[in-house]
């Protein structure tokens, strides 16, 4: 049986991110799906409580200058190796994520109970977090290319 919150979200992304918007699925239906697909039912609320963290507005955060730079807690260190930390601020230098949409993905991350994310990881909670909000379509499709054709052909 399939255990992890992580691919529970990448499974109802890969399946339903494409999805024609006129046909909507209740929360109730997506579970038994799931759940018909193997994972565990704690696991797919687990899921969906993450992503309805995803709805958070960014209003509350501060909009550094451009001379600012993000320090990590010991706690998001902890969990984002250097790697990861250096991903999240090229994805920054390349105008994929803002100081905003960074603090999101580094949110996200924070929420999963993994002790450590890889980078493979990172990838896909950025990819979801970019997905759910308006205006980054170009984002979208560029962190698209890098996590799709990064994909091993089988994940489940």
């Amino acid at each position: 049986m399939k255990q992890d919150v992580f691919e529970v979200l990448i499974y109802l992304f890969e399946n339903y991110m494409y999805e024609e918007e006129d046909r909507e699925h209740d929360r109730e239906s997506l579970q038994q799906e799931l759940h018909a697909a193997g994972f565990h039912l704690h696991e797919i609320e687990k899921a969906f409580d993450w992503l309805d963290g995803l709805g958070v507005s960014d209003e509350g955060l501060s909009r550094p200058g451009g001379s600012s730079f993000r320090i990590f807690s010991a706690d998001e260190a902890l969990k984002l190796d250097t790697e990861s930390r250096g991903f999240l601020l090229f994805l920054e230098q390349m105008g994929v994520l803002d100081h905003a949409t960074r603090e999101m993905v580094i949110e996200r991350v924070m929420a999963l109970e993994s002790d450590e994310v890889e980078l493979d990881q990172l990838k896909w909670v950025v990819l979801m977090v970019l997905f759910n909000l308006p205006g980054q379509e170009a984002s979208v499709a560029w962190m698209e290319d890098l996590v799709l054709d990064e994909m091993p052909a089988q994940l489940h």
